[in-house]
């Protein structure tokens, strides 16, 4: 399904405890990991120590974790959590009788000197059967290899700038959440149009709505 070489292999079973018992949760996310998740295994480790590539300036290690689930959807905050107890870029591949989906949130080191991460914005794929899905392991480094794989999950949600100058992974993030948050403005200034009586008011709402699509134009 991802064409990885068999140095990469691992396929270890994680006990979905080892992810909460250790450290504080809430009961309702202790609860989601107990109702939600089938199966934990650590399907692949890609690094520079299993596969021919250079290191990364930012990423170390990719880890390609695969979840089974009790049913279709798996609540993000799981996903979040295991981001942030492990120290490492990971690729989540959720399995739900025999279709898959890739999650991946951009992930980036907290910068305070600390092996903490920030996790940022997830994105997936749609689900596939395995005879339908492609996860290509594209570029010669850790960094490149990494951001490609995020795009490729992301898809048109994460698509390049059309600029004569490259765009950072970051850069392409930040744009995409500031695109997201427009967006939420814009239906929200329709609604308020639609249920607006007084036209003079109708008129500034309308004003602000053209302001704002005006403004998202940057941004695409």
């Amino acid at each position: 399904m991802l064409g990885l070489p068999k140095t990469t292999e691992f396929n270890k079973r994680i006990p979905k405890q080892k992810f909460y018992e250790n450290i504080n949760i809430t009961p309702a996310l202790r609860r989601i990991f107990v109702d939600q998740i089938k199966a934990v295994y650590w399907r692949n480790k890609i690094a520079p120590t299993t596969i021919n590539l250079e290191a990364g300036n930012n990423v170390t290690e990719i880890e390609i974790f695969e979840v089974k689930l009790n049913r279709i959807t798996l609540d993000v905050s799981v996903l979040r959590q295991i981001d942030k107890e492990i120290p490492y870029h990971i690729i989540f591949l959720l399995e739900f009788e025999e279709k898959y989906q890739a999650w991946t949130a951009y992930k980036e080191k907290a910068g305070n000197g600390s092996n903490a991460f920030k996790v940022d914005t997830y994105y997936h794929t749609a689900w596939l059967f395995e005879d339908e899905f492609v996860l290509k392991l594209d570029g010669l480094n850790m960094d490149t290899v990494y951001e490609n794989y995020v795009r490729q999950i992301a898809g048109d949600a994460l698509h390049t700038y059309a600029d004569d100058e490259p765009e950072s992974l970051k850069e392409s993030v930040e744009r995409s959440k500031q695109i997201q948050l427009l967006q939420k403005q814009i239906v929200t200034l329709q609604k308020k149009i639609r249920r607006e009586k007084q036209l003079n008011r109708q008129v500034e709402l309308n004003i602000e709505l053209k302001r704002l699509k005006k403004y998202m134009e940057v941004f695409q």
